[in-house]
């Protein structure tokens, strides 16, 4: 396919060659230091003795001068007319021929000559037909290059040397068993058709970003032993109307040819978002994208023997068309992976890789909840790197560790210089968010409290739930509103004034308040019901709007109870402090001189104390895991697990 153009465009230069020697050798004789003469001084050279050859050539005479003592002369040239008779015409003007005289010698006026001749009499014809030719040729290729964009750019994976198979995924049995089931199916068909079982025709992987969706699929790809098709969903739109179908019918075109085989459409919501949902109305390019896929996937011509394989992180905007029974028959949800997940997803990370024994991956599996796949392939990658960086021979404990906060709030700020005042301030913020979250039954545990800058964060209490938790109750949101509440109040209880480092904390709980009263339905006031309807315009990226289904009345009403849902957190949080102030100075001075404390460190403090703080060493641990960010979740389900408290003290407003 390859050597075509090649050869036709080698054909065109070649010509283009030939013609610029033609040229050369047409222009050669111009150049040379002939002189042409007339017929009648050829004559009178010969008889006064100064011509020694006479060459003949058709009309052509070529004159060769007698060798003389100074040398031999300059040529000349002369013509006659075919029926002159060169030795007649010489006898008779009294000019000896022979060796004594001047030679004529004859030469042939055919043959290659001529048509050497002919060529040269039409050689700017064949120049100027060559180049228009060419010219011709580039159009071509130009009009065969527009004509490609109706081309499919899915790309065919090679099966016979897999780089990834289903033992390179882990954390996601379920979805792992569904894809198995389809796999085996293209392999052993006769064991589903026996049965009278239909495969299904497409199967949508849905789930969050970085857990595994196009892993999963290359996976699909490594063990089918089948054609796999690679295509992401903005490769079918182009600038150019209609290029979008007609991409889609050259891929299934391209599908049927190789079946059976499986195509993967990785970010299917570029083109499946519900039709008329855009401002193009009804000649949207992705409108007649997503027309076309779904007349491929059940149109007039059934095939069974090709699979279509889509992943996606937004399944509420896709066209239901494309979701119903017949196109995408099975929807597979890769969740975060829960504590079992985790270790299994690290194990698979940390293959070939130099770890230390006394790393513990079930007790790295505990500390990140909510990690994705993705983020657990990032946490061992900067583990890795940061032990590179020491020189070290094997990844040990503590760069894991630090890896885990670099994961979710970047490396430390040691740059950073703030003044004692404010250091002082920072560690009592984080004292009263652990010693609310601490003394509170229903809030999760402190894990870490550090006052080192991280990204925008001047410090972080960081909690964790001692298992995984999927469901929340309202006692749980009670108590994390309380405890976001703690650090605000510290600084009031000691410096008796308020800083701009609590905004976060105030907008968290303002969230978690808010969820309890409009979504949940935990609000006695109100009663079991949701307030407002929330809505994306697709068109306008993520803006969302929320119909509002409820009066002013109500409004106030909901106002109303997220005041005293906060008002009451706030309380509860004061009243530990004031009844707890020697141990919030304790942790607070505590954190001065060390910065972070974690670990059974925080258990001694809070319940023992810490007897002789001047002879504590600084904790050589570097600092521990934080919880993924972990607010309810406001757009839908239950909120992940408990959040990394932080504060900012720079007094940049933006920062807040």
């Amino acid at each position: 396919m390859l050597k075509q153009p090649w050869m036709k465009n080698s054909f065109v230069y070649l010509l283009i060659t030939i013609g610029a020697i033609v040229v050369f050798y047409t222009l050669a004789p111009a150049l040379d230091n002939t002189t042409e003469i007339s017929i009648t001084e050829v004559i009178t050279k010969a008889q006064n003795q100064e011509i020694g050859e006479i060459i003949v050539q058709g009309e052509k005479l070529t004159i060769v001068p007698r060798i003389t003592e100074t040398g031999l002369g300059l040529k000349f040239t002369s013509r006659m007319s075919e029926q002159t008779d060169i030795v007649s015409l010489l006898t008779e003007n009294n000019v000896a021929i022979g060796p004594t005289g001047v030679q004529v010698t004859f030469k042939g006026s055919g043959g290659f000559g001529s048509i050497f001749g002919i060529l040269l009499n039409f050689l700017p014809l064949i120049f100027f037909g060559g180049l228009i030719l060419f010219m011709m040729r580039q159009a071509q290729g130009s009009n065969n290059q527009t004509m490609s964009f109706g081309r499919s750019r899915a790309k065919m994976m090679s099966f016979d040397k897999p780089t990834v198979t289903f033992n390179d995924v882990a954390g996601v049995e379920e979805a792992k068993t569904e894809l198995e089931e389809v796999v085996e199916f293209l392999k052993y068909p006769e064991r589903f058709l026996s049965l009278g079982a239909r495969i299904p025709k497409g199967v949508l992987l849905v789930g969050q970003p970085g857990t595994g969706k196009t892993l999963l699929a290359r996976a699909v790809a490594g063990e089918a032993g089948v054609p796999f098709f690679h295509i992401s969903g903005s490769e079918f739109v182009e600038m150019f109307v209609g290029v979008g179908a007609a991409r889609v019918r050259d891929l299934f075109e391209q599908a049927k040819r190789n079946a059976p085989c499986i195509i993967f459409v990785d970010e299917i919501d570029a083109v499946g978002r519900h039709r008329g949902a855009g401002l193009g109305g009804g000649h949207d390019e992705r409108e007649q994208t997503l027309n076309q896929i779904l007349v491929e996937m059940d149109g007039f011509e059934t095939n069974t023997n090709i699979i279509v394989v889509a992943a996606t992180n937004r399944p509420d905007i896709l066209d239901p068309a494309l979701l119903r029974p017949g196109r995408f028959d099975r929807r597979v949800t890769l969740d975060l992976p829960d504590v079992v997940g985790r270790q299994a997803i690290l194990n698979v990370h940390s293959k070939g890789k130099p770890i230390s024994p006394e790393v513990r991956l079930d007790t790295l599996a505990k500390e990140t909840p909510g990690f994705s796949g993705a983020d657990l392939s990032n946490l061992v990658n900067e583990a890795a790197l940061l032990a590179a960086r020491k020189n070290q021979k094997s990844i040990n404990m503590p760069e894991f560790e630090e890896a885990v906060e670099r994961v979710i709030a970047g490396p430390e700020r040691k740059s950073r210089v703030i003044n004692e005042r404010e250091k002082e301030m920072t560690a009592y913020h984080e004292a009263g968010h652990a010693l609310v979250a601490w003394s509170l039954p229903h809030a999760d545990k402190v894990h870490k409290i550090s006052i080192v800058a991280r990204g925008a964060m001047g410090g972080h209490t960081t909690l964790l739930p001692e298992e995984d938790r999927y469901l929340w109750t309202k006692n749980q949101f009670e108590d994390m509103i309380a405890v976001t509440m703690g650090g605000r109040i510290a600084e009031e209880l000691i410096f008796d004034e308020v800083t701009t480092g609590a905004s976060n904390d105030i907008e968290k709980a303002t969230k978690i308040a808010l969820g309890m009263v409009k979504r949940y339905g935990m609000s006695k006031a109100l009663g079991p019901r949701t307030f407002g309807k929330r809505e994306e315009l697709v068109f306008l990226g993520r803006e969302m709007n929320e119909e509002r289904d409820y009066g002013d009345h109500i409004a106030e009403e909901i106002d109303h109870e997220v005041q005293r849902l906060i008002t009451e957190g706030y309380q509860e949080a004061q009243q530990i402090l004031i009844d707890n102030k020697a141990k919030l100075v304790q942790i607070a001075e505590y954190l001065i001189v060390h910065e972070a404390i974690s670990g059974d460190e925080i258990t001694k403090l809070f319940e023992d104390g810490l007897a002789d703080e001047g002879d504590q060493e600084n904790p050589a641990t570097p600092p521990q895991t934080p919880s993924p960010s972990t607010q309810p979740n406001l757009g839908g389900g239950f909120p992940h697990p408990a959040p990394s408290l932080s504060a900012d003290h720079s007094g940049s407003p933006e920062n807040n």
